[in-house]
């Protein structure tokens, strides 16, 4: 196949010199979208990634596949309040999930159905929250994948629209005070109060009274602080105790602050210090009980939960009750008290396989464990907020789509509660967790999803993430079954970076010692092609947004080890990530090139400044989205152009630059079309012709 030149981009001889060092950049002019030159550059990446993947085949068939699997649809866990609850569900066929609730009653209603409100599907439903009563919603949308979430409030009894919108609400927490009259909630400041270009910024916590003008909301907190603070707020069941906590960017700490507002007015709480200045996560749940749980990973980075009395919070009066496991990661935990003897049920992972044990809620004591349907990912626990017996999780693993599952502990049973609502052919695959090691020593883990029987080398995605404390757990995926299904392999490192061994884990993968998630990943890649899995003329590399970054250091640092990459909403230029979208808050997990040692890290990686002319790169694909508010498609642009003028083979660099979608949350349709694109590139690029 003869490819089209690439489109012409003008190389500038731009060089800045940041600590002594001269870094090049040839490509700052594709940094404006609105520079005629950009917008010409992209009109021609368009067309040539249109003739090559027009060429290829299985486009239509991966397309229907991953379409017929996603029609599984999809379920979320019931939150309860009081005899009302409310849930989310996919049915095949919808765009987005629809929020519905159940009256007292029994009867079951639509609630909120993105396409209701906007039938071009660009609207999302980015999060809801009733009141304590369940009689009042607040819930956030966005357009266009811009993620700029506006607040509403919707009566629940007849779903009719009261307020709103309420902009600058990105990412805001809602806290109802008892009584549905006022809640909490944070809010950016004003553009026309903050500095130009720090519009993504400087948050405050607010206290709303429903039905007055946010002119008259009360500042609560927040003035003074860092810039780049993301805050949490909740208020107990009883309306008694505020806590908010205090997290710069997304930093694994965070300060907290609590108020009674028994003793205080809740538009002037008395906030006392729980937690300040120390490197340490924690959070607070006032139990039913009179008790205080504090949830934290302070002197246990695996994680624990503590007791103390709520008017000591103190980190000095805390005390262990689930002390901190060796080998698993507690992530979650919920009281059952409607029974002779309480429990807490605490959902752990194991080298990211979930499970639940049952807990004497006074002693701590282990009496027991919940069944699970599998060795699978298990999502919150929830139960009713004025107590009970019953609980609900969710369930999902490679093969089996979301469902909600309810245990009794009064009988110990786990039962099916709700599964997704599309019935779907799923192909078997058989799934395996292999361990390596690292280029240090350090043992990884991988999960290794094949077709069952399979033998050889095979065409073999490598997938992962490392960072920011995220795990890579077991998920149904409809584009991993249809690839398999196809012949290949699916491989998902479990990379340092990531929380799948706790907080340490995530720590030896991040400032400093970033590289290790790069050599992780490669070791990754070694020891499937040691065991036969594959070979590196049939290995690709695929990552998004902080896996973006991961795989574009992949390729750099590696051309010869993989034969083809997906590189989806990546960082790749480190030396200016915070200049543009949310990157300001990421400068704790990646370090800030305004100082010289931490500048040293990132140079030492930056993927836009590690291409060099006359190496043969893998076959590329960027896919980046216009509307994406949190990593800015420039990255993507850059390292194409660089790449497209480096590439010394005939193997193409290509870039799938998408309108009207953005990072986060998108319509099913939009994700079929985009899986299956990126599956036709990997296809052919590592030779699956099944």
């Amino acid at each position: 196949m003869t490819r089209q030149p690439y489109p012409p981009a003008s190389r500038l001889e731009l060089v800045d010199e940041l600590h002594g060092v001269p870094v090049p950049d040839p490509y700052r002019w594709l940094e404006d979208p609105d520079d005629p030159a950009t917008k010409d550059w992209l009109v021609g990446q368009e067309r040539l990634l249109e003739s090559e993947l027009d060429a290829l085949p299985g486009r239509e068939g991966f397309k229907a596949r991953i379409a017929e699997l996603l029609g599984s649809g999809s379920i979320g866990a019931p939150t309860w309040r009081g005899e009302r609850r409310f849930f989310m569900r996919r049915t095949p066929g919808q765009e987005h999930a629809v929020l519905y609730t159940v009256d007292p009653g029994g009867a079951e209603r639509a609630l909120l159905d993105p396409m209701t409100l906007d039938p071009t599907g660009l609207t999302t439903l980015d999060s809801w929250q009733p009141d304590k009563e369940g009689r009042l919603l607040a819930y956030q949308v966005s357009v266009g994948g811009d993620e700029e979430s506006s607040l509403y409030l919707m009566d629940v009894a007849y779903g009719d629209r009261i307020e709103g919108p309420i902009d600058r609400c990105r990412y805001s927490p809602v806290a109802w005070l008892p009584g549905g009259e006022a809640f909490y909630y944070v809010r950016r400041l004003p553009a026309t109060e903050v500095p130009e270009g720090e519009e993504q910024f400087h948050r405050r916590v607010y206290l709303h009274r429903v039905g007055t003008s946010t002119a008259e909301d009360v500042l609560i907190f927040g003035e003074g602080l860092e810039k780049t603070n993301y805050y949490g707020v909740a208020v107990s069941l009883d309306g008694r105790w505020l806590q908010i906590s205090a997290s710069r960017g997304t930093a694994p700490r965070n300060d907290l602050w609590v108020a009674d507002l028994q003793a205080s007015s809740p538009s002037s709480p008395d906030l006392v210090v729980v937690q300040e200045g120390v490197d340490a996560q924690s959070a607070l749940h006032f139990g039913r009980d009179g008790r205080l749980y504090v949830f934290t990973d302070r002197d246990a980075p695996r994680a624990r939960v503590c007791v103390t009395d709520p008017s000591e919070p103190w980190f000095e009066k805390w005390r262990d009750l689930i002390p901190q496991d060796p080998e698993a990661v507690l992530t979650d935990f919920a009281i059952l008290d409607d029974l002779d003897r309480p429990v807490m049920l605490v959902a752990w992972t194991r080298h990211a396989i979930s499970e639940i044990s049952v807990h004497d809620l006074v002693t701590g004591e282990r009496v027991g464990e919940v069944p699970t349907p599998g060795l699978g990912t298990i999502g919150g626990i929830s139960e009713r907020p004025e107590g009970g017996h019953e609980a609900w999780f969710g369930y999902t693993d490679n093969t089996v789509p979301p469902s909600i599952q309810r245990y009794d502990a009064r009988t110990g049973e786990t039962t099916l509660w709700a599964a997704s609502p599309g019935a779907v052919e799923v192909p078997a695959v058989k799934t395996e967790q292999v361990t390596y090691l690292s280029a240090d020593g350090s043992e990884v883990h991988m999960l290794v999803i094949s077709p069952p029987g399979a033998e050889g080398p095979r065409p073999t995605i490598l997938y992962g993430y490392g960072g920011f404390g995220i795990s890579m757990t077991p998920g149904y995926s409809a584009s991993i079954l249809s690839w398999v299904e196809a012949g290949g392999t699916y491989a998902i490192a479990q990379l340092r970076g990531g929380g799948e061994q706790g907080e340490e884990w995530h720590r030896a993968g991040m400032l400093s010692l970033k590289q290790n998630v790069f050599d992780d990943l490669h070791a990754a890649a070694e020891h499937l092609i040691a065991t036969g899995v594959t070979t590196s003329s049939r290995l690709a590399i695929s990552g998004g947004s902080n896996g973006g970054l991961l795989v574009g250091a992949g390729l750099t640092q590696r051309p010869d080890l993989y034969a083809a990459v997906v590189c989806s909403a990546p960082l790749l230029d480190m030396i200016r990530y915070e200049l543009f979208g949310l990157g300001a808050t990421w400068n704790v997990e990646y370090g800030s090139a305004e100082k010289p040692d931490e500048f040293a890290w990132l140079h030492s990686y930056s993927p836009y400044h590690h291409v060099r002319e006359g190496v043969s790169y893998p076959a590329t694909l960027f896919t980046v989205f216009q509307s994406d508010t949190r990593v800015h498609p420039l990255h993507a642009w850059k390292m194409c152009a660089a790449l497209q003028h480096a590439q010394a083979s005939e193997r193409p660099i290509l870039l799938r630059n998408e309108a009207e979608a953005g990072h986060g949350a998108r319509a099913v349709s939009k994700t079929v079309e985009l899986a299956a694109d990126q599956l036709t590139f990997l296809a052919h690029h590592t030779g699956l012709t099944s």
